[in-house]
C-alpha cells in the first residue's frame, strides 16, 4: 500500500481506536458518528441531534415567590447558610438527556491482523474519515462521511482485488429497540426513555424510565449498493459476500416535532422521514454524494486558514507523526498541531451545528451513553455559550443560527418561569436547559446545590449571543425582528428583580457566582449572597447591548432611558484586600481559590466592559484575580483562560494556558479541579470529554490574533513570542470586516481588511492607531 502523506489538516493514527475518545467524529450538524476503524470489526457509534429523553412538561414552581422573599430576608441578615437551605425550595426538576441512537457494526471475514500499512485518519478539509490496511496482498479502504446536502451517512468499502469484500452489517442500540428487515432495507426502530436522571444524581428510583405514552421514537434505515458478489438482509443483519465494492447509506430520524410538542401524541413519523431520505440518497451515485458533501463542507471550512511558522524549522515534519504521538511528545511546541487544534474546533462546529439543527450540546452531537456526563445538555452558566464563541470571529456566522433559535425558544418558556417563580415580567433562564427549552431552576425540587441550581443569569448571558450575531453581521432586520425583542424582555426581568442594597446600589438577590462557594464567618461555606460580581457584569452587558440596539433601531426611547438610569445604579466593581477583583459584594474568601470558574471576570471576556484603556484599575484587579486562580484547570476552563489572557494582551501567558490544554489527558473519570487536556482524537477533556473546550480553544487562538470588542480592530493584540512568523486569512471582526494578517519576526507585515459595508474604522497595531474609510467589498491594506 502506498504511504499517504499527511496534510496539515489531518488527524491520523497507526492503529484502530481502543476507546471512544480515540474514535474520529463525523457529522452533518444533525447525524453524527464516531468511527473506530477496527480491522475485523468496524464500529460507527451513531447519534441524531433530536434524540433526547423526556418531553415538554411544567417545570415551574409556584411556591418559589414565597421562598424568594424568605431567602432575601436571610441574606439581608447575613444568614447565608440558612439562605442556601431555604433556596432549595425554589427548584424544579432536572433536565432531560441527549441519548445515543446506536451502533452500526461491520463484521468482516478477513481476520484482525494487518501486516502493514494500517492508517486511520480524518481529513478536516473534506470531512471524510477513512481507514486503510493490507491483509495478505490485498489493500482495503473505507471512506465514511455524513452528508449535509443529502442528509445521509455514507460508508464506501473497496479493495484492490475483485471479490474481496465480505461482511455482515448490524444495527443495535442501548435504548429500547427492534431490528427489522424490510426488503432491501435494514431498520432499527426504537424509543428513548420518558425520563433519564443525570449521571451525578441518585434519586433512589430507576434512573431510566420508559412509558408507552412518552419518549422520543426513532428509526435508522440502512441499505447497500453492491458491485459484484451477493447480498441479502434478514433480522441478523445485512450480509455481503464476495463483492468488489459496497456503498452503505444510512439515514435516521426521530419523532421530534418541536420543543413544545409531545414526541408521541404530536410527533413526526420518524420512519417516513428516514425512508424518504434514504430513497433520495440512493438515487445518487457515490461520486455525486461525495462531491456534494465535500463542496458543502469546504464552503465553510475554507473561509479561514492559519499558518504558524516556527523560528527554526524542525528537521522532520511533525505531520509525519501520528496525531496521538504529536500530542504526547510535542504538544503546543508543534505549531502545526496548534493550527490543527484551531481548525478542529471549526470542523467540530460545522459538523454539529447547521442552520435548522439543534445547537451543539455539551458533547456536540456525539454521545454513547444513556446517562451521559451532565446529561450532555445545555449548561448555560458558560458551557453552551462557549460552544459558539468561535462562530462569529472564525467566519462561521450561519452556524450560530441554531443557538439563536434555541435562545428564542428558551425565552418563550422563560416568560412563564419569570411570572410563576418570581412574579416578574420578561424572561429568565437558569443553569441547565435541554431540547425542551427548560427555563426553571433544576434540582429535583430541593436536591440541587444552590451554587449552580439557583443561578438565574442565563437570560442575560444568552442575550449576549443575540447581540454579538448582530455586532459581527450588521443585519438590522434580524436585530429588529428577532434579537431586540428577546433582549428587551430579558431586561424587563432584571428591572423587576434588582433590589437596592444597604448603600442604595442595585444588586441581584439571591446571587451566586457559579459554581464557587465562599467561606462564612461562623464557619462553613455558602453559595448565595446579594450582588455577586458576575450578576452585575451580566446585567451591565445586557443593558448596554440593549441600549445600543434600541438606539440603532430608533425605538423605545423611554425604556432605553430607564435601563440607562438603572445601569448607573448597579453596584460598582470592588477591589479586594489581595488586589483582586472581588467575586462577591463582600470580600469573601473562596472555598477553592483556584476554582475552574472565574465568573466575576466576565467583563473582560466574553464581555467588553473591562478594558485596559477604559477601566485600567479594574483591568489590573481582574489580572490579579486570574493570577490567583492559577494556570491549571479543567479543559474548558483553560480554554476560557486562553481568551482571558488574550484580552489582557499577554500572548505569552495565553500560550502557557494553551500549552497546558494541548497535553495528553489519560482519564475519562470526572475531575472538577485538574486533569484537563486533550484526548488522542483531540477532543477536549474536562475530564471527561466536554466539547466546549475545543470551541473555546479555537476562539482563544483567534482572539490572540484579532480583537474588535473595544470599538476598534486590534491586529495581533496578543501574539506569543513563540509564534514569530505566520499568516491567517478570513478572520472576522465586529462590523462585518474580514481580516487577513501576515506577520514576520513578531511584527505585522500587512493586514487586509474587507468590509461588507462602507464604514469608518479605527485600526490598532501595537500602541498606534489609524483611521480608515472602508469601502463595501473592497480590500484595504494596513501595513506594519
Amino acid at each position: 500500500m502506498k504511504q499517504q502523506v499527511a496534510s496539515p489538516l489531518t488527524l491520523w493514527y497507526r492503529r484502530p481506536a481502543a476507546q471512544w475518545v480515540e474514535a474520529l467524529p463525523i457529522g452533518n450538524g444533525r447525524l453524527g458518528a464516531m468511527v473506530f476503524g477496527g480491522i475485523e470489526r468496524e464500529r460507527l457509534q451513531l447519534n441524531e441531534d433530536t434524540l433526547w429523553s423526556g418531553g415538554p412538561r411544567d417545570w415551574n414552581n409556584p411556591n418559589a415567590p414565597k421562598v424568594l422573599a424568605e431567602v432575601r430576608r436571610l441574606i439581608a441578615e447575613e444568614k447565608y447558610v440558612e439562605a442556601d437551605r431555604a433556596a432549595r425550595g425554589m427548584q424544579g426538576p432536572y433536565t432531560q438527556s441527549f441519548e445515543p441512537l446506536g451502533d452500526l457494526a461491520l463484521a468482516f471475514e478477513h481476520g484482525d491482523i494487518a501486516r502493514g500499512g494500517y492508517r486511520r485518519q480524518l481529513d478536516l478539509q473534506s470531512a471524510i474519515a477513512d481507514v486503510r490496511y493490507r491483509i495478505g496482498s490485498v489493500n482495503y479502504v473505507r471512506e465514511m462521511f455524513s452528508s449535509h446536502p443529502d442528509q445521509v451517512l455514507v460508508v464506501r468499502l473497496a479493495a484492490d482485488a475483485p471479490g474481496m469484500i465480505t461482511f455482515t452489517a448490524t444495527l443495535d442500540s442501548p435504548l429500547r429497540h427492534d431490528v427489522q428487515s424490510d426488503g432491501d432495507v435494514l431498520k432499527l426502530v426504537g424509543r428513548a426513555p420518558a425520563n433519564a436522571d443525570p449521571s451525578y444524581y441518585d434519586s433512589g428510583q430507576p434512573p431510566l424510565v420508559y412509558r408507552d405514552d412518552s419518549g422520543m421514537r426513532f428509526e435508522a434505515h440502512l441499505a447497500a449498493a453492491v458491485s459484484g458478489g451477493r447480498t441479502w438482509i434478514d433480522r441478523a443483519g445485512l450480509h455481503v459476500r464476495g463483492a468488489d465494492e459496497v456503498v452503505l447509506r444510512l439515514t435516521a430520524a426521530t419523532s421530534f416535532n418541536g420543543y413544545d410538542k409531545s414526541p408521541v401524541r404530536e410527533g413526526r413519523d420518524a420512519g417516513a422521514i428516514a425512508a424518504a431520505q434514504l430513497k433520495s440518497a440512493s438515487a445518487k451515485p457515490f461520486a455525486a454524494l461525495r462531491e456534494a458533501h465535500v463542496a458543502a463542507h469546504r464552503a465553510l471550512m475554507d473561509r479561514v486558514s492559519l499558518e504558524l511558522v516556527p523560528a527554526t524549522p524542525p528537521e522532520k515534519s511533525p505531520q509525519d507523526l501520528p496525531t496521538d504521538e504529536r500530542i504526547n511528545t510535542l504538544g503546543a511546541k508543534d505549531l502545526a498541531l496548534v493550527g490543527l487544534l484551531f481548525q478542529y474546533g471549526r470542523y467540530l462546529l460545522i459538523s454539529s451545528s447547521r442552520p435548522g439543527t439543534q445547537p451543539a450540546n455539551l458533547q456536540g452531537i456525539w454521545n454513547a451513553e444513556t446517562r451521559p456526563p451532565w446529561s450532555s445538555n445545555y449548561t448555560t452558566n458558560i458551557n453552551a455559550q462557549m460552544n459558539y464563541w468561535p462562530a462569529e470571529n472564525t467566519n462561521l456566522a450561519e452556524l450560530h443560527e441554531p443557538f439563536v433559535d434555541f435562545i428564542e425558544r428558551v425565552s418563550v418558556n422563560g416568560h412563564r418561569t419569570a411570572q410563576v417563580n418570581y412574579n416578574a415580567h420578561g424572561w429568565v433562564a437558569h443553569h441547565n436547559s435541554d431540547i425542551w427549552a427548560q427555563s426553571a431552576p433544576v434540582g429535583d425540587y430541593g436536591k440541587g446545590d444552590p451554587v449552580w441550581a439557583n443561578w438565574h443569569g442565563g437570560s442575560a448571558w444568552l442575550s449576549q449571543h443575540l447581540w454579538e450575531h448582530y455586532a459581527f453581521g450588521g443585519d438590522v432586520n434580524y436585530l429588529r425582528q428577532r434579537a431586540y425583542p428577546v433582549m428587551k424582555a430579558a431586561c424587563e426581568f432584571y428591572l423587576d428583580f434588582l433590589v437596592p442594597n444597604e448603600k442604595g446600589f442595585l444588586v441581584t438577590s439571591p446571587s451566586a457566582s457559579p459554581e464557587l462557594r465562599f467561606k462564612v464567618a461562623a464557619g462553613g461555606t455558602a453559595a448565595l449572597s446579594a450582588g455577586a460580581t458576575m450578576d452585575r457584569a451580566l446585567v451591565w452587558d445586557l443593558f448596554t447591548n440593549t441600549i445600543e440596539a434600541s438606539t440603532i433601531l430608533g425605538v423605545d426611547a423611554p425604556f432605553r432611558e430607564r435601563i440607562r438610569q438603572t445601569r448607573a445604579r448597579l453596584i460598582p466593581y470592588q477591589v479586594g484586600k489581595r488586589g483582586q477583583l472581588q467575586e462577591w459584594a463582600k470580600d469573601f474568601e473562596e472555598q477553592e481559590p483556584q476554582h475552574r470558574h472565574f465568573s466575576h471576570l466576565f467583563g473582560v471576556y466574553p464581555g467588553r466592559e473591562i478594558t485596559r484603556t477604559g477601566s485600567p484599575a479594574i483591568f489590573a484587579a481582574a489580572r490579579r484575580s486570574m493570577e490567583l486562580r492559577g494556570d491549571e484547570a479543567t479543559g474548558w476552563s483553560m480554554a476560557w483562560k486562553t481568551n482571558f489572557w488574550a484580552r489582557m494582551g499577554d500572548g505569552d501567558h495565553a500560550l502557557v494556558i494553551l500549552t497546558n490544554l494541548l497535553k495528553p489527558a489519560w482519564s475519562t473519570a470526572t475531575n472538577y479541579t485538574r486533569g484537563g487536556g486533550v484526548y488522542p482524537n483531540l477532543f477536549d477533556a474536562h475530564p471527561p470529554f466536554q466539547i466546549d473546550g475545543n470551541f473555546g480553544a479555537t476562539a482563544g487562538i483567534a482572539e490572540m490574533l484579532l480583537q474588535s470588542h473595544a470599538g476598534e480592530i486590534h491586529i495581533l493584540p496578543a501574539l506569543p513570542s513563540a509564534w514569530p512568523t505566520g499568516r491567517v486569512r478570513g478572520l472576522r471582526a465586529r462590523g462585518g470586516v474580514e481580516v487577513d494578517i501576515e506577520w514576520k519576526d513578531g511584527a505585522l507585515r500587512q493586514a487586509g481588511l474587507t468590509s461588507a459595508r462602507a464604514q469608518r474604522m479605527r485600526v490598532r497595531v501595537g500602541n498606534g492607531t489609524s483611521e480608515h474609510q472602508l469601502r463595501a467589498g473592497q480590500r484595504t491594506v494596513v501595513r506594519g
